[in-house]
């Protein structure tokens, strides 16, 4: 499929796009045809699926959505939702979008329960964006309903542990969102 059958150029493409993910609305998704390429020990076919997916990424580079400026450091409001492929989140403030986050779990992640997906996910938000969340009061929504509980909970293991300890950092409240009205988190 033309000059596009290059691992090294192909490879590099991703590496710029990732670069600029936080404002590629579904990055993820978008990028796995392409991420698969770059695995070990993967043959490289291109096929239409990579082509797809290599000119959505050159586009939507080309057309970034416009996003907002944070406006001081209050009224911060992330969206969070995590699946079977990967997590996301969504930064916001006077309801308007500060930022994206999304990427592809990592093979280990796969198998963790989706209370530690959907924990995960909130973790990887508050970690993205310290430089904007750490020392302000935030709302974390997520569409699990006991991580509104996760600081007072006591049989934690230790990876819980460690990530509630980095919660214990931020001024965030975890509130419950129905996944059907988390679309925002979903859709990364």
């Amino acid at each position: 499929m033309g000059d596009t059958e290059n691992p090294n150029r192909d490879s590099s493409i991703l590496r710029v796009s990732g670069l600029l993910q936080r404002f590629i609305k579904n990055f993820s998704k978008i990028a796995l045809p392409l991420t698969t390429l770059t695995q070990k020990d993967q043959k490289f076919i291109w096929d239409s699926q990579q082509e797809e997916a290599f000119q959505l990424l050159k586009h939507k580079l080309c057309n970034a959505p416009i996003l907002a400026l944070p406006e001081g450091t209050e009224n911060f409001i992330v969206f969070c939702d995590a699946s079977r492929q990967g997590l996301g989140c969504v930064l916001m403030q006077n309801n308007k979008v500060i930022a994206y986050a999304s990427r592809q779990l990592k093979v280990h992640e796969k198998n963790y329960t989706t209370h530690d997906l959907e924990l995960g996910a909130v973790v990887f938000a508050l970690k993205i964006w310290r430089h904007y969340l750490y020392g302000t009061k935030c709302t974390v929504y997520t569409d699990h309903k006991s991580l509104q509980h996760i600081l007072d909970q006591k049989m934690l293991n230790m990876r819980q542990r460690r990530w509630v300890e980095l919660l214990n950092d931020y001024d965030c409240e975890i509130r419950y969102h129905p996944g059907k009205a988390n679309v925002v988190a979903d859709v990364l």
